[in-house]
């Protein structure tokens, strides 16, 4: 395991640190290769402003107590942590010592998946929402926009193998996003743990 110093965004409002190298490449590879065939990915439909679309990206959910989740009028049910995937959640754990109980697991086909600005608030991750976020696969631009002050916002290169860890008061002034992009790029995997009570 490759674990480098943490590089805090320094934000207003926000407590966001990157690991750039959380998993080392060999890792990343055979992490990455194991989850993109072994999740039961699936193709949900969203509904915005009374018009339904096939979401920009295929999902998977998994939660240690089963409980299902509901975001953007979506409920999924989970799979349960095994394998890979209880591996890199062991993992996460260890090494940020924050215990998880759910993860949503993002594929991003090619540079037309997308993922718009929005941020994890929803009521059963509490007030001040945990979210660990580990990229595996090919590099995608991550947006950061505060909510309220207009010219507040960053970006950064969410790399293989790295995590993105947001807390404290993050998903309360800020937002985020995966834009699409016109670049010829592979597929990405996006694995975000999370707390739910």
């Amino acid at each position: 395991m490759l674990f480098e110093s943490p590089i805090n965004l320094k934000l207003k409002g926000a407590d966001v640190t990157y690991y750039p190298h959380f998993f080392n490449h060999i890792e990343a590879d055979l992490y990455f290769s194991d989850l993109l065939s072994n999740i039961n990915w699936r193709q949900d439909t969203i509904t915005v402003y009374g018009k339904t679309y096939l979401q920009p990206r295929l999902t998977a959910y998994f939660d240690n107590n089963k409980t299902p989740y509901k975001y953007s009028n979506i409920i999924m049910q989970p799979d349960i942590f095994d394998g890979t995937l209880l591996k890199i959640k062991n993992t996460v754990e260890s090494k940020l010592n924050i215990n998880f109980t759910s993860c949503l697991a993002n594929l991003y086909r090619d540079g037309n998946d997308s993922n718009g600005w929005h941020a994890d608030n929803e009521k059963e991750l509490g007030e001040t929402p945990i979210i660990a976020s580990v990229s595996f696969g090919a590099e995608r631009i991550f947006h950061l926009k505060h909510k309220k002050e207009n010219g507040l916002k960053t970006r950064l290169t969410l790399q293989h193998g790295s995590l993105l860890l947001m807390q404290g008061e993050t998903q309360k002034n800020w937002l985020h996003q995966i834009p699409k992009t016109k670049k010829n790029i592979g597929k990405r995997i996006n694995l975000t743990f999370r707390i739910i009570a």
